[in-house]
């Protein structure tokens, strides 16, 4: 099953995920400009391979839902997160307040 379902942070809507496989789950929120997920995302390869794109994203481990993936603490960020401010430890409704923030600003 796939849950998807408008969040607000701040008053911006970002968009939470949720997708059922087999033996585990995918969470997510996206914002405009970036994103937090759960332990299946890969932010070595987003800070290496992908570094050119500069995706802004975070991670945290053991979450199931979209509830605990924001108040869970960030276990890893990529560089282009961390130099927004976002930082390990903080929680995830903390970064996508960052990261909502930082879209609010013209480019």
């Amino acid at each position: 099953m796939i849950n998807v379902k408008p969040i607000y942070i701040e008053g911006i809507p970002c968009l939470a995920t949720e997708v059922d496989l087999p033996k585990t789950r995918l969470v997510s929120i996206s914002a405009r400009n970036g994103y937090i997920m759960c332990g299946a995302l890969d932010v070595h390869l987003l800070n290496t391979r992908l570094k050119d794109r500069h995706i802004i994203a975070g991670r945290a481990v053991g979450v199931r839902n979209t509830e605990e993936l924001l108040s869970a603490p960030l276990e890893s960020v990529t560089d282009a997160a961390a130099e927004l401010g976002i930082q390990v430890g903080m929680t995830g409704a903390d970064a996508l307040a960052i990261m909502v923030t930082h879209s609010k600003r013209p480019e």
